[in-house]
């Protein structure tokens, strides 16, 4: 059943203008789930890594208590 909804939204993602493709990636910077090829995939996840611990240490600058659940990432490009 997760999987079902998982597969559904990124159904929805990719059905959006522009959108090239999505990749999944846990907490350690593992791709769980794309769209794009192998390689594209692990230099997505890299750098969507970096990004990441960047916001979590900003946020927790912040708030100590909060913490990221969900990142979105859109460019004017694509």
């Amino acid at each position: 059943m997760v999987s079902e909804v998982i597969e559904d939204m990124l159904k929805r993602m990719q059905s959006h203008p522009g959108v090239i493709g999505s990749v999944i990636i846990n907490k350690e910077g593992q791709v769980i789930k794309s769209t794009l090829d192998n390689t594209t995939s692990l230099q997505y996840a890299s750098l969507a890594t970096r990004v990441c611990d960047s916001s979590v240490d900003a946020l927790r600058n912040i708030d100590p208590t909060n913490d990221l659940t969900f990142l979105r990432v859109r460019s004017k490009k694509t």
